[in-house]
């Protein structure tokens, strides 16, 4: 059931996508900037088309029983990249609608052209809800059966060899940079305009804030969750909570601040400002958080793995347990199919 859902909720993008690089402009108003570089459009379009492809096939890997023999890196960095663009989509979006339906306040500045009808956002962004929220249920039910020893036991037990002082002085590092990063989208979210360009401080929505505020929210959960393991503060935190902020946080940050960073350095529309230097800087921060976090992640969970479960469990049975594999990919079939 929840790979069909994540497979189906990817067709109306998809569909959106391939009509659009066809040459249609259904959903794209008169006036919007997506029709000023039709080659440029077109590219970005293959581009977002084969990254919406990968759901599907992240789907099926999650669900089926080669998905277990697929390295854990190859499986790891494309759910973690999943996981920071739908996330903020999935608490943004919601907002926006509610706050919209609270006090009317308008989504687009006065008198702007429109970037795409209102419907197409209305379809494409309750399909990214959808794959979100089904993707993230697989790849938990699958991470807990693949690698769930990795993250028993609490903070507290974690083995010193686990978080050695160079992995502590990363994760301290990345904190420290998220914590920067948030410092301007928590000002901009709060009415500031320091760092905006002119047309940016004069076409500032509600939406504008709210999307300002939860960057600022991730990169707080991606500080809380990488402080709390490097310098296992919370002793009685399941080792789990901290891992899971730092994972959705980290990949919110990083993700979309490459994102951002890229479209910044696009070539500006005709008339429209270029993208001033205190915010690419921040997308650049924030961007570099991010990759670091997924680093330190990466060597925290390899060192757990070497040292074997809290409760005793040596090397050699963490790869027994991982050889038990049948049982497992028979729960996930019987749970998605």
């Amino acid at each position: 059931m929840l790979r069909a859902a994540a497979v189906v909720s990817c067709v109306p993008y998809i569909a959106l996508k391939a009509a659009w690089i066809a040459g249609s402009r259904v959903g794209i108003p008169d006036g919007s900037v997506l029709l000023d570089r039709p080659a440029l459009t077109a590219a970005a379009n293959s581009a977002t088309l084969l990254m919406d492809a990968t759901v599907v096939v992240l789907a099926l890997l999650l669900t089926q029983g080669w998905g277990r023999r697929v390295p854990a890196w190859l499986l790891a960095l494309p759910m973690w990249v999943a996981t920071g663009l739908l996330t903020p989509i999935m608490t943004g979006f919601p907002l926006q609608v509610l706050v919209k339906v609270i006090t009317d306040a308008p989504t687009t500045p006065a008198g702007s052209e429109p970037f795409l009808d209102a419907w197409v956002f209305g379809v494409v962004y309750t399909g990214f809800i959808v794959q979100g929220l089904a993707l993230g249920t697989l790849f938990a039910l699958y991470s807990r059966d693949r690698w769930g020893h990795l993250w028993r036991g609490t903070v507290g037990r974690l083995p010193r060899s686990a978080v050695g002082p160079g992995l502590r002085t990363a994760g301290v590092a990345a904190s420290v940079l998220a914590a920067l990063a948030a410092v301007p989208h928590a000002m901009w979210a709060a009415g500031a305009t320091t760092g905006l360009s002119r047309s940016r401080i004069v076409g500032r929505t509600a939406d504008f804030r709210l999307l300002e505020g939860t960057y600022a929210l991730f990169a707080a959960m991606t500080a809380a969750g990488v402080l709390a393991l490097a310098l296992r503060r919370g002793r009685r935190l399941a080792t789990r909570t901290p891992l899971a902020l730092a994972w959705v946080g980290s990949g919110a940050l990083g993700c979309w601040g490459g994102w951002l960073l890229v479209a910044s350095a696009m070539p500006a529309a005709e008339g429209a400002d270029h993208a001033p230097a205190a915010v690419t800087l921040t997308y650049a921060v924030q961007m570099i958080a991010g990759l670091l976090v997924l680093a330190v992640g990466a060597r925290f969970l390899g060192r757990r793995g070497q040292d074997g479960a809290p409760d005793g469990t040596g090397a050699g049975a963490v790869r027994e347990e991982s050889r038990a594999g049948g049982p497992a990919r028979r729960r996930i079939r019987g749970r998605t199919a």
